[in-house]
């Protein structure tokens, strides 16, 4: 059986923060548990962690090639593990698969935050050993304070409301079409074994279910990602984006992005990117290069745009806003931040965020390359807007922490621009040809076979379904491009290579352009 994630990106650190992976060379039965304990206690409602065993490494990252385990030790330490794990206060069982990464076989330990947290481990191998709460600090797994103690016990009562489980749904709400759809765009093992295992099973592996097997359901981020429509069971889950034709706010246009909250999000940045964000180019005397900026640049709105998708909470009635106005761009959602950040840290830019109020929805994000990490949303979107020189952001929350406003303003070369008549046809035409080239560049990346994944890429768009139709199929309908392995549609090895009858179109584009 495979895990949900990409093994391989788990070992880069791309989807996962090093924090939160342990890397172990040989099998360690108390240190093992501990780590186990502390991953399922939570501390910052990160998700817990991943334990890697057969992995040597050095100040915390892993040793390539690895080590790796011997195979008559992979079944040994996993009834090992069992064992051990019985031994935890209360019961906690983490996910255990063996995976082979450069030629040997590891075991990961996908050890989730636990619902019944706080977890006590024993401090010894005796027979009757003492038991202590272990936490994570940074990448060190140690004994929880009293004070950390008496905050576990305060978390013991919540938990993140993305991994509670929904009562009000059944297994058939999640919709494997969907399942299958984003294990192919991370590249997950899982995708292999799709269709030789149940879906309970299978949602089981992406913990996205909990409960008996009489009485499995949906957890809240399963019916998020995974429903086609998410507002049946979180009213407002959804993107209202508002354009405003004057600053006074009184006549506007509404688009509402709604579905799985990934598709939404996808949505959302591919409607901005495609009919807001503009570049101007503004030529120096006595300077070869050109000045280039964009009235809005798109790394700040795409991480202003994911924060705010991450951060909101779902219990509430209101959907993210963003509010777009001639001189500004505002994001709205509710509430505020979680303390220790508040209005004067904002104020101050002390802004060091450590708890977060899903803690399922980020690793999601993350496996799908739309957010970096954790604490670094912020510092990103500062970063951004400083190199297109464009005006800082400002961040605001009252002192109830009740909302939370992420302001981008226009570049100033935007200011007092009007767009006439006459600039608006122009803005077609130019995207008539961006369409001609977006075609030629598509025939050209394709003469030698490309994955889908690497295709998105090369286009800077996302790998969802809407870009594979948008973008690819119209190409392999025109005999264009055609699939290296035509009659298994969703392998894992699926490439698209342009046709000879493709090569000639592309001939025929680059006299045009």
């Amino acid at each position: 059986m495979a895990l949900l994630i990409n093994t391989e990106e788990l070992m880069t650190g791309k989807t996962v923060e090093w924090e939160r992976v342990e890397f172990k060379k040989g099998w360690n039965p108390l240190a093992s548990v501990q780590s186990i304990s502390a991953f399922a206690n939570d501390m910052n409602n990160w998700g817990g962690g991943y334990l890697i065993i057969g992995v040597e490494e050095k100040d915390g990252r892993p040793i390539r090639p690895v080590t790796g385990l011997k195979l008559n030790q992979l079944d040994k330490i996993q009834k090992e593990l069992v064992e051990v794990c019985h031994r935890m206060r209360p019961q906690y069982f983490p996910i255990i698969e063996p995976v082979e990464i450069d030629g040997r076989m590891i075991l990961v330990v996908w050890a989730p935050g636990g619902e019944s947290r706080p977890y006590k481990a024993p401090d010894s191998q005796t027979k009757n050993p003492t038991y202590s709460y272990y936490i994570r600090r940074g990448s060190v797994t140690k004994k929880a304070n009293d004070q950390e103690q008496r905050d576990l016990m305060q978390m013991s009562a919540h938990i993140p409301y993305d991994d509670r489980v929904n009562q009000h749904s059944n297994l058939t709400d999640i919709k494997l079409s969907l399942v299958r759809q984003h294990l192919q765009t991370i590249g997950s093992g899982l995708l292999d074994e799709i269709d030789k295992i149940s879906p309970m099973d299978l949602y089981r592996k992406m913990n996205i279910v909990t409960g008996p097997d009489e009485y499995v359901r949906p957890k809240n981020i399963g019916l998020m990602l995974f429903n086609d429509d998410p507002t049946n069971y979180f009213p407002c889950a959804q993107i209202d984006l508002l354009q405003f034709r004057d600053e006074s706010g009184d006549s506007f246009t509404e688009k509402i992005f709604k579905g799985p909250v990934q598709q939404q999000l996808g949505d959302a940045l591919l409607f901005i990117k495609n009919n807001i964000i503009a570049e101007r180019v503004v030529k120096i005397s006595g300077q070869a290069e050109a000045s280039r900026s964009f009235n809005y640049p798109y790394d700040a709105l795409e991480e202003a745009i994911v924060n705010t998708v991450y951060h909101r909470s779902y219990e509430d009635d209101s959907p993210i806003e963003i509010r777009v106005y001639p001189s500004r761009i505002e994001l709205v959602s509710y509430p505020g931040p979680l303390p220790p950040l508040n209005k004067e840290k904002l104020l101050s830019g002390k802004i060091v965020a450590r708890k977060y109020r899903n803690r399922r929805i980020g690793d999601f994000l993350k496996e799908l390359h739309l957010t970096e990490g954790r604490g670094t949303g912020i510092p990103k979107i500062i970063k951004a807007m400083k190199r297109n020189g464009s005006p800082a952001p400002v961040f605001e929350t009252d002192d109830d922490l009740s909302y939370f406003t992420t302001t981008l303003p226009v570049h100033s070369l935007w200011l007092d621009s009007v767009r006439d008549n006459d600039g608006d046809n122009e803005r077609d035409n130019d995207k008539d040809n961006d369409s001609v080239s977006i075609e030629a560049l598509l025939l050209k990346f394709c003469l030698r076979p490309k994955k889908r994944r690497e295709i998105m890429t090369e286009l800077n768009v996302y790998n969802n379904s809407t870009n594979y139709q948008k973008y690819v199929k119209p190409l392999i309908e025109a005999k264009f491009i055609r699939l290296t392995i035509p009659d298994k549609l969703q392998s894992t090895k699926q490439q698209y290579q342009t046709t000879p009858l493709g090569e000639e179109h592309l001939k025929n584009l680059l006299l045009v352009a």
